[in-house]
C-alpha cells in the first residue's frame, strides 16, 4: 500500500474522531478502534466520503489485556503497518480511591497505561525498521499539576504518559520516529450532553478556557510532525502549565486541596471536572470511545 496508515483508539467521539479526520485529510488511510461498533462504523462511512481514505474500523475494548494484540493482528491479516499510532482511549473512575472497586482501578490501569505502552512496544521496533513512525499519547493538563482528590489515578495516569513519551521521545531521536505527549485542557466534546451537565460545567469553567476537539487533534498532528515532546495546546492552557510548574509543590497542592473534596466524592461538593483528555468525566465508571 502507498498509503501510510493511522492507528486511532477511542475513536468513535471526540478528541479521537478528531484525529481521525484530521490525519484522514492529510492522506493516510486510518484504523479505528472503540467499543462502540455503531460509532465506528457511521465515522468510517464519513471519513470514506470526506476524504476517499480506506478506513478500518475495530470494535475492541482496551480494558481486555488480549486486545492490543487482537488489534494489530486485525491489521496484519489485512496487510497493514501502523504507520502512526494515536492513543487516545481513556476516561475517569471518580470518587476517592478507598471508596471504590480495585476491579474499576485495574480495568482503568489497563485502558489508561498499559494498553498505550503495549501497543507502543508492539509497534516501535516496525517503525524503526522502516524509518518512519508517529505515535501520540493523549495525555492532560491535569498531567502537568498537582494531584487533587477524587480520580486519583487519572491525573497520574496523565502524568505516567508524559513521562513515557519524553522517555520514548529521546530513545527514538534519529529513527525517523516521533514521539508526542498531547496535553489538552478543558475538550468540548458530546459528553455533556448526554449526561446532562453541560450547564453546570459551563457556569463552572469559563468559555475561553475550553478547545474544541478538532483544535485539539489538529495542534497534537502539528505536534508530532514537528517532532515536540510535549504539546500543550491553546494560549490558556500554556498559561496554566506555566503556573504550574513555577508555583512551589506545596503552593500548588494547596491549591488543588481548597477544590474540595474532589470529582463525584461520594460525601462532597461535585467539583467541576479535571482538564484533559475529551472533556468527558463520568458519574460512574465510563469510558472514551
Amino acid at each position: 500500500m502507498d498509503r501510510r496508515l493511522a492507528l486511532v483508539t477511542g475513536a468513535s467521539a471526540g478528541i479521537g474522531a478528531a484525529f481521525a479526520q484530521v490525519y484522514a485529510a492529510h492522506g493516510w488511510d486510518v484504523a479505528l478502534t472503540a467499543r462502540r461498533a455503531d460509532r465506528l462504523e457511521r465515522l468510517a462511512e464519513d471519513i470514506r466520503g470526506r476524504h476517499g481514505a480506506a478506513v478500518l474500523p475495530i470494535a475492541a475494548d482496551l480494558a481486555d489485556p488480549a486486545a492490543p494484540r487482537a488489534i494489530l493482528a486485525r491489521l496484519a491479516d489485512q496487510g497493514r503497518a501502523v504507520d502512526a499510532l494515536v492513543n487516545n482511549a481513556g476516561y475517569g473512575v471518580p470518587g476517592h480511591y478507598a471508596d471504590t472497586a480495585w476491579a474499576d482501578q485495574g480495568a482503568f490501569l489497563q485502558v489508561m497505561v498499559t494498553a498505550p505502552c503495549e501497543l507502543a512496544h508492539r509497534l516501535v521496533p516496525g517503525m524503526a525498521a522502516r524509518g518512519f513512525g508517529r505515535i501520540v499519547n493523549v495525555a492532560s493538563l491535569a498531567g502537568l499539576a498537582p494531584g487533587g482528590p477524587g480520580a486519583s489515578l487519572y491525573a497520574a495516569s496523565k502524568a505516567f504518559l508524559v513521562r513515557f513519551s519524553e522517555s520514548l521521545h529521546l530513545e527514538t531521536r534519529g529513527q525517523g520516529v516521533h514521539v508526542t505527549a498531547l496535553c489538552p485542557g478543558f475538550t468540548w466534546s458530546e459528553f455533556h450532553d448526554v449526561t446532562g451537565s453541560r450547564a453546570r460545567v459551563a457556569r463552572a469553567v469559563p468559555r475561553w478556557a475550553w478547545m474544541s476537539s478538532q483544535d485539539v487533534a489538529a495542534a497534537g498532528y502539528a505536534a508530532v510532525e514537528a517532532n515536540r515532546a510535549v504539546c500543550v495546546p491553546g494560549l490558556a492552557n500554556q498559561a496554566a502549565a506555566l503556573l504550574a510548574r513555577l508555583l512551589p509543590p506545596s503552593w500548588g497542592l494547596a491549591v488543588m486541596g481548597a477544590q474540595g473534596p474532589g470529582c463525584a466524592g461520594p460525601k462532597g461538593r461535585r467539583a467541576p471536572p479535571p482538564p484533559g483528555g475529551s472533556g468527558r468525566w463520568w458519574n460512574r465508571p465510563g469510558r472514551r470511545g
